[in-house]
């Protein structure tokens, strides 16, 4: 059995969809690419596709990761192509590997967030961004399905700066762009938890919802403060099984009893 980790996004509309909605796209895009999906067992098998840590619905990705089990060994870069090529535009995958370390789910420790707050200032938002990194604690509340629950969400925010403002869509109003590394700690913090964190520090109300997006995710260093690429541990030990196999292959060359 083979396993493959895949990259993909959520781009433009199709941010709004659900993970349901993706899983069954992504299913349909196995089928139509042919893919020689490994089953699990019972009366009701399913593809054995594991998910990591979705991003919730309305937020845009560039970082979504999930793994899939293959009955038969196929080229990681060749199955990319054919299932982006069986996607909609918008869900696309951009990357592909063949799984040769365990633990993906336990290097997805943080995530890179950029949200851009249509109306807001950007000085504006600079204060309140001082003042959410000045505060001790920062109590927000969820409403979950067990009522409402309070949790501080400062801890979670290891990095949370302002960008200026962006110029892809030239207004008079201004915009503000904030990006933030979030742990993934328990209670999970959520880009819309850090925004009523703000609103409750520093009485920041973006006029219009936030639009939000996962530009990473992934082992969250230390040391330096970065999110770093989940899928590398995967290419270097590719990189040191092809390298072996070559040495191999050139001592087996070198002749019996030769210097």
């Amino acid at each position: 059995m083979q396993r493959i980790r895949l990259r993909y996004t959520k781009r433009g509309r199709l941010r709004f969809t659900s993970h349901r909605d993706f899983q069954r796209a992504f299913e349909r895009a196995l089928r139509r690419a042919d893919v020689p999906m490994a089953y699990s067992a019972g009366f009701t098998p399913h593809p054995k596709v594991s998910y990591a840590n979705a991003a919730p619905t309305g937020t845009g990705s560039e970082a979504e990761y999930l793994e899939i089990a293959l009955t038969e060994p196929r080229d990681p870069d060749k199955l990319r192509v054919l299932l982006d090529e069986s996607l909609p535009a918008g869900l696309d995958v951009i990357d592909a590997v063949a799984a040769r370390t365990s633990g993906l789910a336990d290097r997805l420790t943080a995530s890179v967030w950029e949200l851009r707050l249509d109306g807001v200032d950007p000085a504006e938002a600079e204060r309140a961004v001082a003042a959410f990194k000045a505060a001790e604690s920062v109590e927000v509340q969820r409403k979950t399905k067990n009522g409402v629950r309070t949790f501080d969400a400062r801890p979670a925010v290891s990095q949370l700066e302002t960008h200026g403002s962006t110029a892809d869509r030239p207004t008079d109003q201004p915009c503000a762009i904030l990006r933030l590394v979030v742990r993934h700690v328990t209670p999970a913090v959520r880009p819309d938890d850090v925004l009523s964190g703000l609103r409750a520090v520093a009485d920041l109300a973006p006029p219009v919802p936030a639009a939000v997006t996962r530009l990473a995710q992934g082992l969250f260093d230390e040391e330096t403060g970065t999110v770093t690429d989940p899928l590398a541990p995967d290419r270097e030990a590719a990189v040191a099984l092809s390298t072996a196999a070559h040495a191999a292959a050139a001592t087996a060359l070198v002749p019996e009893g030769s210097a």
